[in-house]
């Protein structure tokens, strides 16, 4: 074959793979929306859904970021029901609790997870408020609530009750983490019957997730105590992330000490805030093929 024609396949395959790469990752709408709370959640009076923010035009694909949220929602995707396993995911995008991103960390996840029969939950936890108060609580109560409202009504959504997990990137990685380890002190009132359904999630994923390490005091964070009965977790991070990895090294290292079924994955590279997405000259995208394995040798994907 000529060097020019060789030149000229080169250079539509270029074309090609670069028209898939701009191609915008679009997620199909949840099957509905639910309130997490029974008329107003702790502390709040004015209520919100959010404020979706203007997507950055450097982003490729674009992402979707909903801030000011003081009334929580989840956002319901279900499986076929010829693959329906039983499985249920709690998702906690990430956003620096300024925002949740619903897309890239949120609905992409779920869908994801609906290929393995899993229904998937994104919850559009509620955003930074401006008291003293620590920047989890609020999004851990969320997660509490929405993980026994879940369990609570598991037979609506065909879930099988003792098979629900929780996923958390980022921030939402670290409330996620809180929720997982401190299920037996609910970080609110119980306000009604659905309180007095378990919070415990049964297995967590946790995607680079953010400040769960203590820097100064070279430990975890105080609200984060592991102990032999913190659900089963699958770690990942990358090497080069700002936010340390060292938080889910720590974390592992933890759950190694209580003997609790636990997979740590450190990337090389792929920085922080890729969701399931590409990086360019990274294999992290790869990492729901190992979480897959690993929920499957769980039981998890039945």
């Amino acid at each position: 074959m000529s060097q020019r024609r060789i030149a000229i396949r080169l250079g539509l395959f270029s074309l090609a793979l670069g028209l898939m790469v701009a191609t915008p990752v679009v997620a199909q709408e949840p099957t509905r929306t639910l309130d997490v709370w029974t008329g107003s959640p702790p502390g709040e009076r004015a209520l919100s859904t959010g404020e979706t923010m203007p997507q950055r035009p450097t982003e490729n694909p674009l992402a979707t970021r909903v801030a000011k949220i003081t009334q929580p929602t989840l956002d319901v995707f279900e499986p076929s029901a010829d693959k329906r396993n039983g499985a249920a995911v709690l998702i906690l995008p990430g956003g620096g609790y300024n925002y949740v991103v619903v897309d890239k960390e949120g609905a992409e996840a779920a869908r994801w997870l609906n290929g393995r029969g899993v229904t998937g939950f994104v919850l559009r936890y509620r955003t930074k408020d401006g008291t003293n108060e620590p920047l989890w609580k609020r999004p851990v109560q969320d997660a509490q609530r929405a993980i026994s409202l879940v369990r609570a009504h598991a037979a609506d959504w065909h879930v099988d009750p003792e098979r629900i997990g929780i996923v958390g990137f980022s921030a939402g990685g670290q409330a996620a983490a809180i929720a997982a380890t401190a299920f037996n002190h609910r970080s609110y009132e119980p306000t009604d019957v659905t309180d007095k359904t378990s919070c415990r999630p049964d297995f967590a994923l946790l995607v680079y997730p953010w400040q769960i390490w203590d820097e100064k005091q070279n430990a975890l964070i105080a609200p984060l105590t592991v102990t032999g009965q913190t659900p089963p977790t699958f770690l990942v991070h990358a090497h080069d992330d700002s936010a340390s990895s060292l938080s889910s090294v720590y974390l592992y290292a933890a759950l190694k000490q209580n003997k609790v079924p636990a997979e740590l994955h450190v990337f090389q590279n792929g920085g922080h805030g890729y969701g399931l997405r590409p990086v360019a000259g990274s294999n992290i995208n790869t990492w729901p093929s190992r979480a897959e394995d690993w929920l499957r040798q769980r039981g998890v994907l039945k």
